[in-house]
């Protein structure tokens, strides 16, 4: 009886306890995120998200390519002035070759003229022909001790200047390595950005049924043409009928028949394009250098009034300046979007403008 009473008591605790375990693990389970939450379905069913779920979607995956935009400018600016320390550099190394190859020239000529002191008894030649009897030879003599002269402290004053350059080329070839080391750091910063942005966005798009990635692009085309019928409702282009420059006709032709080739953040072609790297090359093309970066474009190329905008011309986008697209008429601007679409036309007042440049006024 007591053995059946202590089975049975055992049988009842080892429940509890499984009870209790079974208990604290459901407790523990983590909670997913709500926001954005989809919408309750069958079980079973695919997860279906509402519009509204999905313009927050859309809304989070914008600010986040903007985001990875601007770290992008960041990036190609640290790596132009990468480009150009580097350059620098290798300038300063060929001077300071040239510098050290032309101080042992000097020093083995000063040392030639002292070897020659030294076999006339400490005198130069011309001191010895000015020790002469003869007034003929006396007064070639002090010509020659001016011209030895002249040539000893033009050796001197050359051997010295040189030597002060080469001080000069090694300080700023030690600054230049600094700022190239400075920007290198920039840049890995810049990457790890772009790279933790891009990767949010697309899990985020990843994380969407077929048909709710097809719903996303239509919610992304609804709002550009929202903005753009709005910007063109506002008379904002009423008066713009310029014709393109040569050079504007030029660009504009590259631009274009870059439609399709994929944006890639830092690429500058030719089989994919960042937006910067796109109107950059295009300029390029036509035989007008620009700054490489959407915010160097904007800082340094002299800005227009929309009203005065043709062909060519660059429209500056966001507060930012992260963004840039090139103008081709009728309201139109070509560029490259963002990571996961192509080099494509879009209405020039999709998105917020900053303002507008001209790379050949």
């Amino acid at each position: 009886m007591n053995r059946r009473h202590c089975a049975t008591a055992a049988i009842t605790l080892v429940c509890a306890l499984a009870l209790l375990t079974s208990t604290g693990q459901a407790m523990a389970a983590p909670v997913p995120d709500p926001s954005p939450s989809p919408s309750s379905s069958p079980a079973g069913s695919p997860t279906r998200y509402s519009n509204a779920d999905l313009e927050k979607v859309r809304e989070q995956i914008d600010t986040l390519y903007r985001k990875a935009g601007a770290a992008t400018d960041a990036y190609n600016l640290a790596e132009e002035q990468t480009k150009k320390q580097s350059g620098e550099i290798v300038k300063l190394a060929k001077a300071i070759v040239d510098g050290q190859a032309r101080i042992a020239a000097l020093k083995d000529r000063a040392g030639a003229q002292a070897r020659e002191q030294y076999r006339n008894g400490g005198l130069p030649p011309g001191a010895q022909l000015a020790l002469s009897n003869d007034p003929k030879l006396f007064l070639d003599g002090l010509n020659k001790v001016r011209q030895s002269q002249h040539a000893s402290k033009s050796l001197l004053s050359d051997l010295n200047q040189t030597q002060e350059d080469l001080e000069t080329y090694t300080q700023d070839a030690s600054a230049n390595w600094e700022k190239l080391e400075t920007n290198r750091v920039k840049q890995a910063k810049a990457k790890k950005k772009i790279n933790a942005r891009i990767k949010a966005a697309e899990k985020l798009e990843s994380q969407l049924e077929e048909k709710e990635r097809d719903r996303l692009r239509q919610l992304e085309r609804d709002a550009a043409d929202k903005a753009q019928t709005a910007w063109l409702s506002s008379g904002a282009i009423k008066d713009v009928s310029g014709g393109a420059s040569a050079g504007g006709a030029a660009a504009v032709a590259f631009a274009t028949a870059q439609i399709g080739k994929p944006y890639v953040w830092g690429a500058e072609g030719p089989g994919s394009y960042d937006c910067s790297g796109l109107t950059s090359q295009a300029w390029l093309a036509a035989k007008r250098p620009i700054p490489r970066t959407s915010q160097e474009q904007w800082r340094l190329l002299p800005r227009i009034d929309i009203q005065d905008m043709r062909p060519g011309d660059l429209i500056i986008y966001h507060a930012d300046a992260s963004h840039v697209g090139m103008y081709v008429g009728d309201g139109t601007i070509v560029h490259a979007p963002r990571p996961g679409r192509n080099v494509t036309l879009a209405g020039a007042g999709s998105m917020k403008i900053l303002g507008v440049v001209r790379p050949d006024k």
